[in-house]
């Protein structure tokens, strides 16, 4: 058994879609003291409004032998339409690119990626391979670029979704 294999990879695929896991309420309540009732009525406030998007596997790449995460920021030139057009097409189909978003700050930068990789050399093959030899134009919309490799060891590795949660009952003064 090994945690790349298939039949590890289609069980964390599965607990990807939507309904695969529900909240354990008894185990809610342990920790919050709240009635079962008031949990999901919570819960279901929570998914219908937006806030609770899922639930599912929160795995660590570096397991399967990703030990490179790619912070790429982009000046690129919004005129350029066409060539943005492919461009953003090409990300969409790329499995190693998880995020994109606009950025606005000091600097030029304007769009922000985050991929990850094995290693850096697979990073700029796959780059190289996608976009720089297949896009007619990318030179022109991509105007700079601005490359930060994030590895081990992490200083600090949390949850966004725990931080968000403290940040919150900190403003609001819940213990």
């Amino acid at each position: 058994m090994r945690v790349d294999d298939g039949i590890r990879l289609k069980t964390l695929e599965a607990l990807l879609k939507k309904g695969s896991v529900a909240p354990n309420t008894r185990q809610i309540k342990r920790y919050s003291g709240f009635h079962k009732a008031t949990i999901k009525s919570s819960i279901d406030f929570l998914m219908k409004d937006g806030v609770l998007q899922g639930y599912g596997p929160k795995i660590d790449f570096h397991k399967f032998g990703f030990k490179l995460e790619v912070i790429e920021m982009l000046q690129v030139d919004f005129a350029q339409k066409d060539v943005l057009k492919h461009y953003l097409n090409a990300i969409e189909k790329d499995d190693n690119i998880y995020m994109v978003s606009a950025v606005i700050g000091s600097g030029n930068w304007n769009l922000l990626l985050r991929h990850f990789y094995r290693d850096i050399e697979s990073f700029h093959k796959s780059t190289q391979e996608k976009y720089y030899e297949k896009i007619k134009g990318i030179y022109k919309l991509i105007k700079d670029r601005q490359i930060i490799y994030a590895t081990l060891p992490h200083y600090k590795k949390g949850s966004r979704t725990s931080s968000i949660i403290r940040t919150l009952k900190k403003e609001k003064g819940i213990d």
